[in-house]
């Protein structure tokens, strides 16, 4: 075998480098590989339903056993038939309703001809919302139409249901509505 001086000088440097690269630790063996604990291993899984848009994208949300409830992770669920484990970035994101600081936890009123809000208890807030809806409902209430014929209702309330219902809640969330007359009654999936 004949060797030049140019392959003598290749083959000299390839195999000066495979030597150094031996040296510095580097094996060809089959290396152990150690996975990290999950955050969620021990956290409490809830599944739900995303709130943001009419689709209802299910989601599953972990909560820390601590005693705080705190939401540690939201994930698509996976054996949701609408979104099969996908989240859109607004549904990746609920976890920013609960955990944010600058979330609303009391109510607020601002009454007629006022510039600011000021902050209120939940039994007067919904005390007064009673009482609002208690009183449009008895200002307007119509019990026979121009024929005659029985109605009972109220045009002057409207609602609007939210994506974030199930169908149980939906249906229970009707039930109320009717009974106290409603005749526009939509969800958000139709608007």
């Amino acid at each position: 075998m004949r060797v030049n001086r140019r392959q003598f000088l290749q083959l000299g440097g390839a195999a000066a480098i495979g030597i150094s690269v031996c040296r510095l630790g580097f094996d060809l063996k089959p290396v152990k590989a150690h996975a990290q604990m999950l955050k969620t291993k021990y956290a409490k899984e809830t599944s739900t339903i995303c709130c943001y848009c009419a689709v209802g994208c299910g989601a599953i949300v972990h909560t820390s056993r601590a005693g705080d409830g705190r939401v540690m992770n939201v994930e698509g669920d996976p054996d949701h038939v609408i979104n099969r484990g996908n989240l859109c970035s607004k549904g990746a994101s609920i976890k920013q309703l609960a955990e944010n600081q600058k979330r609303l936890t009391r109510p607020l009123y601002r009454a007629p001809y006022s510039s600011r809000w000021k902050e209120v208890s939940w039994d007067w807030a919904l005390e007064t919302i009673a009482q609002r809806v208690k009183a449009t409902r008895d200002a307007s209430f119509v019990h026979r139409n121009a024929k005659g014929q029985v109605v009972n209702r109220t045009t002057a309330i409207a609602s609007v249901g939210s994506a974030a219902l199930d169908n149980e809640e939906c249906w229970i969330y009707q039930a109320l509505m009717r009974s106290l007359g409603l005749v526009y009654i939509e969800h958000q999936a139709r608007i």
